[in-house]
């Protein structure tokens, strides 16, 4: 049995408590929390609070630290690069950059030649993909889809359909973009079951969207996540991806493939749409590519990529230090076999909370590939009334206890832990998932 957790005071201890009142006074409201977590420190899967606690990593923070937390080959990356070039801007020319190009050419779906455009987080990595898809296709009219997450940023901020804070106030954004339903098979939007639907949600995109009202020879591209992030980890069935393509290659646009939380091997391959086979024309990346240093890819066919200079550029994009790191991250991945951990240990928790299900009728759905897992919490199981409360009482409830998880959608529990998990910390961690899961059920029967 694993050592940790380890709790000493129930959290928010009184260290955090005064931090939190010094934060509230200094920092913006705008940044969304999960529950009052200081965080002093973390190695590992392990990340420890300002009042001691130690808790078990079921977050990676935000899909970010796939190889844990505070890698010794990440902090000797770090240090090599920075004792030799910390940054000098894309202006000029530099060695990492090249290097992890090579490696982006190497790891992308597709055996063509590709090109990358360095910036510094997953929204400018969205913000490039747009511009270079109107740049190369001279249109400018986009699919993108409801649930979807792409970022912040006013030009991706178009394209995400989460929650309403996250575009209350924003209006307008960047025209032409139209949204259409998810492959959400649990919470179908048009009320049909898979597989007798015989993907009916593609069909709607031709016959209802295309054909009706979005000009396809104007349609750029479209742009999706291979499992849905924010939107409440949302696994689309076997065949949606390859009918999208053909459906795209029917009116040529461009796929744009949004791996931002879903790649660096985070489900057990090194980008989620190689579950099914199908080669993007551009891909995204972020968040776990340079272990939470400032990094962005946006890969491209290198026939996409043929715009001028100047017409798109940064200047922290392609940090030599974060570059460094991805190399390291590349490298940890892969000798460390953390895909095929990944795998292994995604199909057992997936195992585990199929059990939980049986057992708890507040469980609606259990979904993922690889350590990319949601567990959706419901108020009934024939109505399939969102748990909301329920889900985040979970989460709260399990933090106290020593395990950190966050939601996402509207009541689904995001099981997101560094691809370098071991099982006795994932058996302790679903053990007080469950504790906390059997709680809150019998308070709702009440």
């Amino acid at each position: 049995m694993s050592k940790f957790p380890k709790i000493v005071v129930s959290p928010p201890g009184p260290k955090a408590r005064e931090f939190l009142r010094e934060d509230e006074k200094l920092i913006s409201a705008s940044y969304v929390k999960g529950y009052p977590l200081v965080v002093k420190s973390a190695s590992g899967c392990i990340v420890k609070d300002v009042d001691d606690n130690e808790y078990i990593d079921f977050n990676s923070g935000l899909a970010v630290m796939n190889v844990g937390h505070c890698h010794p080959r990440i902090i000797e990356a770090i240090k090599t690069q920075s004792e030799r070039l910390i940054h000098y801007s894309t202006d000029f020319y530099y060695d990492v950059l090249l290097e992890l190009a090579k490696q982006m050419n190497k790891l992308t779906p597709g055996g063509f030649l590709k090109k990358v455009f360095y910036a510094n987080s997953g929204t400018e990595s969205v913000e490039t993909a747009i511009k270079l898809a109107k740049w190369h296709t001279r249109k400018h009219r986009f699919l993108a889809f409801i649930g979807a997450f792409h970022g912040r940023t006013l030009g991706a901020l178009s394209f995400t359909a989460s929650k309403p804070v996250q575009q209350r106030y924003f209006f307008p954004l960047l025209p032409g973009v139209t949204h259409v339903p998810y492959p959400y098979c649990y919470r179908c939007p048009f009320k049909q079951t898979y597989p007798e639907c015989n993907y009916y949600c593609i069909d709607f995109i031709d016959e209802f969207v295309l054909q009706k009202y979005v000009p396809p020879e104007e349609t750029a591209a479209i742009i999706f996540e291979p499992i849905l992030g924010e939107g409440g980890y949302v696994v689309p069935p076997q065949e949606y991806f390859k009918r999208l393509k053909k459906l795209a290659d029917k009116y040529d646009i461009l796929l744009i493939d949004d791996e931002i939380q879903a790649g660096i091997g985070r489900t057990g391959h090194w980008f989620a749409i190689e579950h099914w086979g199908v080669k993007p024309d551009i891909l995204c990346i972020a968040k776990a590519i340079a272990s939470g240093l400032p990094l962005s890819v946006t890969v491209a066919n290198e026939k996409l990529m043929d715009w001028e200079a100047g017409s798109h550029a940064n200047t922290f994009g392609g940090n030599p230090v974060a570059c460094a790191t991805a190399l390291a991250v590349i490298e940890i991945i892969k000798t460390e076999n953390l895909l095929e951990n990944a795998l292994k240990q995604g199909d057992y928790i997936i195992k585990r909370l199929k059990e939980m299900q049986d057992k708890y009728s507040i469980i609606g759905d259990v979904r993922g590939k690889g350590l990319m897992i949601g567990l959706e919490i419901v108020k009934d199981l024939d109505t399939k009334e969102p748990g909301k409360k329920e889900a985040r009482e979970i989460i709260l409830r399990s933090w106290r206890r020593g395990v950190t998880a966050l939601t996402c959608g509207v009541s689904t529990i995001r099981i997101v832990p560094p691809l370098i998990i071991t099982r006795d910390l994932i058996d302790t961690g679903l053990e007080i998932i469950e504790a906390s899961i059997k709680d809150v059920e019998k308070e709702v029967k009440l």
